[in-house]
């Protein structure tokens, strides 16, 4: 009787443990549905960004990948990196600048692109070695 005793025991407590843990909270991902995306894409046999340059400078920003190549997009001066964003994928929401920026796929050196600030200002001026295509 003992036995059966702490079997049960030990069976009820263990139900408890698989569904009193419920707490009533989940993880829910930020939404990008309404983020500006700028789309990484072939043009003419190249690797190119479009729109391109995007005025988008001072927001967030999604990456979409429409190659079947994986890609890394990193702001020239080094403040934004989506990390690799495989074929077909989305970056996570980045912000640009508001003042606008330089960015290049740092797997592929002679992808480069612009953002310019939201108001519609022109890009700024490329500098650096990721500004002459290869």
């Amino acid at each position: 009787m003992k036995l059966r005793l702490l079997t049960a025991s030990t069976f009820t407590a263990g139900l408890a443990a698989v569904f009193g843990c419920g707490g009533g909270s989940s993880y829910t991902a930020p939404s990008t549905a309404n983020t500006p995306t700028i789309t990484i894409v072939g043009q003419n046999g190249t690797q190119a960004f479009t729109p391109n340059p995007a005025m988008f400078g001072g927001q967030q920003v999604v990456f979409k990948n429409n190659t079947s190549t994986t890609h890394r997009v990193v702001l020239n001066d080094g403040s934004v990196d989506t990390g690799n964003i495989a074929p077909g994928a989305s970056s996570p929401a980045v912000t640009m600048p508001g003042s606008g920026g330089n960015y290049h796929c740092s797997i592929h050196p002679g992808m480069i692109g612009s953002t310019s600030a939201a108001s519609g200002a022109p890009p700024p001026s490329c500098e650096g070695p990721y500004c002459t295509p290869y």
